[in-house]
C-alpha cells in the first residue's frame, strides 16, 4: 500500500471525489456509472490481476513477486480441490 501512495503522490494522481452513497445497494448498472469498480471476488481473481500489475511487481521485487505468486496459486489450487462436508452430505447423495 505504502508503494502505490508513494506512485500516487510521485505522479501528481488525484484521487476521485468521494462518494457519500450507499455503493452495496446499487445495482451494477449505477455503481459502473459513476465509475466503481469492484474487488476480486476470490483469490483466484486477485492473482489474475496481481499478475499483471507492474507496480506489485517493482515494490516487492521479481523474486520475492514471483514467489508469492506460486505459493499463492498452490494454496488457491488446494481450495479449489477441496471437497467441503456441505459438498459431501449434500451432493455425493444424489450421484
Amino acid at each position: 500500500m505504502l508503494a502505490a501512495g508513494l506512485k500516487g503522490i510521485e505522479g501528481k494522481i488525484m484521487p476521485p471525489d468521494p462518494i457519500e452513497k450507499d455503493i452495496y445497494h446499487m445495482s451494477e448498472a449505477e455503481r459502473a456509472k459513476l465509475g466503481i469498480e469492484s474487488l476480486p471476488g476470490c483469490l483466484g481473481e486477485a492473482l489474475q490481476h496481481m499478475q499483471n500489475s507492474k507496480l506489485l511487481r517493482e515494490a516487492l521485487g521479481e523474486h520475492l513477486f514471483q514467489h508469492f505468486l506460486h505459493i499463492k496459486k498452490a494454496e488457491w489450487n488446494s481450495f479449489c480441490s477441496h471437497v467441503s462436508d456441505w459438498e459431501m452430505e449434500n451432493l455425493l447423495p444424489i450421484l
